[in-house]
């Protein structure tokens, strides 16, 4: 039997099982019926795991059988961005340069979630290399964002947000550069998480900037975003910049309001050039909302933050360039052929297998980096990111959460953006000072323009993902938004 995986929360999957309600291969089973129906249009993945899926769940089955007690996300059908190692499957970050690397091991968090009782149902599309805001820059072709098909569902962990949208999945996880979790998230209508730089382990993902990538779920609800961040946190002694840092039950304290939480609107962030009138008349509704709740609402400003895009442009594609050396033709991907000498095969396999936007922040970076221009570039961005980080530390003095919309604008047309890199890398310009401060922040649903989903952007001191989960969770339920889009219902799925 199928059933609806967009009315189905991962609690009432895991819940549904253990009363014998249905089977975790029944929700394996819908999720890839599901994918078939649906992936056509939406194209939200590089690989369905049908097989890997159905394994899973015929283990949680077992344990069900017997009686034994159920792992908290046990039966969940789970999607990963294709940065992200695991086995049994290629890990080709949609890039052509990686297209037949198979995975010999697992990234941590995927282990995390599959070891929760997960149901792996496949990897997903993703801007090359985790180089953008639209999932356009994919060698295997754009995903379509679930409410709008000629629409891009952002980036860079497109395929994830869309897949979560769509009901392809119950859950996913991407991971967060500059924005590359939450603005998709804002995009497709979904909860999108970038927890605190080290609250989860990197290990097992393949690194775009190493000071700024984080990996965080995406959700239909607060409580299943809370649910798979307990999975997922945690101290890892496979990757050295993880925290040991005790995290209190996320989904037990999400309930305990907001009355007298200090909640400040950014207010020079709030008046940039280039936000939608309208998507900035949603997020200042949605401020009302919590102040209706019992949160003290105030405005605060983060002037450093307007130099955070020069930073991280700097910052991001230097730290990149270092990063991807290793893709070379010799030790890891795809090999030119007729190259008549080492240097003449390195040049080529790069060329072949790099896209035009891996090969821009590669020059950039290698510029940043270069004799003569580090301090200039390298050494001057770091000086911006430090001031960024004391203007969020001085704001925390007087607030508890700090809001922005997650992007300046709904989800655009498919194409209307890529001759103009500027214009693309702008749709981050609320999301990358939370990266470049290392703090977490949550993207959840807060409305609809034109028909497309806008985010209310959550901003917490590091280590505080309780008041951040606290705030979205009371904010959704008083909201009480139908963030479901039209996509099922008109293919009739």
């Amino acid at each position: 039997m199928t059933h609806d995986l967009s009315t189905l929360t991962a609690g009432r999957i895991r819940d549904g099982i253990a009363a014998g309600d249905f089977t975790a291969t029944d929700m394996a089973e819908s999720a890839l019926a599901r994918i078939a129906a649906l992936e056509g249009d939406v194209h939200a993945f590089n690989e369905v795991t049908a097989g890997l899926a159905l394994d899973a769940a015929a283990r949680v089955d077992d344990l069900a059988a017997a009686g034994e007690p159920l792992p908290p996300l046990a039966g969940v059908p789970v999607a990963f961005k294709d940065n992200m190692n695991l086995r049994g499957t290629n890990t080709s970050c949609s890039s052509l340069i990686l297209e037949s690397y198979s995975s010999v091991y697992d990234c941590t968090a995927v282990r995390r979630m599959l070891d929760a009782g997960a149901v792996p149902v496949g990897k997903c599309n993703m801007d090359e290399f985790a180089f953008g805001s639209s999932t356009e820059n994919s060698a295997f072709g754009p995903t379509h964002n679930p409410w709008d098909l000629d629409r891009v569902p952002g980036g860079s962990s497109g395929g994830s947000a869309a897949a979560v949208s769509a009901g392809m999945a119950v859950l996913a996880l991407g991971s967060d550069t500059g924005g590359s979790i939450r603005q998709p998230g804002a995009l497709t209508g979904t909860v999108a998480m970038k927890p605190t730089y080290g609250r989860v382990s990197r290990y097992g993902v393949v690194a775009f900037a190493s000071s700024l990538d984080q990996i965080g779920p995406f959700s239909k609800t607060v409580e299943e975003c809370a649910l798979t961040l307990n999975v997922i946190c945690g101290k890892d002694p496979m990757d050295a910049t993880s925290v040991d840092m005790p995290m209190q039950d996320l989904a037990a304290t999400m309930r305990d309001g907001v009355e007298g939480l200090r909640v400040g609107v950014v207010r020079d962030l709030m008046a940039l050039e280039g936000c939608d009138p309208r998507v900035r008349a949603c997020t200042m509704d949605a401020v009302e909302v919590l102040a209706g709740l019992g949160a003290e609402v105030g405005e605060v400003d983060l002037p450093s933050c307007m130099y955070g895009m020069p930073a991280y442009y700097i910052i991001g594609p230097a730290e990149a360039s270092s990063n991807l050396a290793r893709f070379d033709g010799i030790r890891y991907g795809h090999r030119a052929e007729g190259a008549e000498d080492v240097m003449d095969l390195y040049l080529r396999s790069r060329a072949e297998g790099f896209g035009p936007e891996s090969i821009r922040r590669i020059m950039l970076g290698t510029y940043a980096l270069s004799a003569g221009y580090y301090d200039a570039y390298y050494g001057q961005a770091q000086k911006v990111r430090t001031l960024i980080i004391r203007d969020f530390e001085k704001a925390f003095c007087d607030y508890d959460v700090l809001v922005t919309p997650t992007s300046p604008t709904v989800a655009f047309k498919i194409g209307e953006k890529s001759s103009d890199p500027v214009s693309m890398y702008l749709s981050d310009v609320y999301t990358i000072p939370v990266n470049l401060a290392g703090i977490p922040a949550v993207s959840v649903p807060c409305g609809l323009v034109d028909g497309l989903p806008v985010g209310l952007h959550l901003m917490g001191r590091h280590f505080d993902e309780a008041t951040l989960m606290r705030t979205a969770y009371s904010y959704e339920k008083a909201a009480a938004l139908d963030m479901r889009p039209p996509l099922a219902s008109a293919l009739g799925v």
